[in-house]
């Protein structure tokens, strides 16, 4: 299960730098294995991180994940033919200390309790006093 799409790619870089990235055999083509590839990798690694957190593959896809999975995948697809640039390093460390926050419970995947199962879109909060503690009479 893939967090996101070729769609999700060309639309965040741009089909040309998208063609650039897994067009291994110079034909001026989207590499739709190559692709399928990175994004399979990247699926993996978001589920590495959040299998301690959340049931694994999260349905539906968070769309936070989507943006997460393109930064991996990219950086997954530089290599001897492509060139590692700065940005797409810095999204990929930013991507990993994403993964980690959400994993630790610090930021969490907007409506997805631990279980993975959809939030409740109401709830009521009730608070309930046991009685005092302290009081005048008592010392």
């Amino acid at each position: 299960m893939s967090y996101a799409t070729l769609t999700d790619m060309v639309s965040r870089f741009g089909e040309r730098e998208v063609i650039a990235l897994t067009d291994r055999h110079y034909a001026g083509t989207i590499d739709d294995g190559v692709l399928s590839g990175a994004l399979a990798e990247a699926a993996t690694e978001i589920d590495a991180h959040l299998a301690g957190r959340y049931n694994t593959p999260l349905q539906p896809v968070p769309s936070l994940l989507v943006g997460v999975a393109c930064d991996l995948a990219r950086y997954r697809l530089c290599g001897a033919a492509v060139v590692t640039t700065e940005e797409i390093r810095n999204r990929y460390k930013d991507a990993i200390k994403l993964l980690e926050k959400i994993s630790e419970g610090k930021l969490t995947l907007g409506g997805m309790p631990a279980d993975g199962t959809p939030a409740a879109t109401t709830s009521t909060i009730r608070f309930v006093s046991a009685g005092s503690v302290f009081g005048r009479d008592s010392l």
